[in-house]
């Protein structure tokens, strides 16, 4: 499955969109807060759902760091 990000796959609303919702996201009360509470927020939106900041390397190992906000 490609990715595409939920909001998106919302504004289709049928139940493929809900499978491939639901093969991704495994608790059932996560994707269906997707699609009830966060999805509508962004029917209106063409794209840009979120914005990533990197925030540099992480102490200890070094990892590269960011903070992935919902738009």
């Amino acid at each position: 499955m490609s990715f595409r990000p939920f909001p998106t796959l919302k504004k289709a609303n049928t139940l493929h969109t809900k499978r491939q919702v639901l093969s991704y996201i495994t608790k059932e009360d996560v994707a269906k807060k997707v699609f009830d509470e966060i999805a509508p927020k962004y029917a209106d939106r063409n794209g840009g759902y979120t914005r990533i900041y990197k925030i540099g390397p992480r102490r200890g190992d070094a990892a590269e760091m960011a903070v992935i906000e919902l738009v």
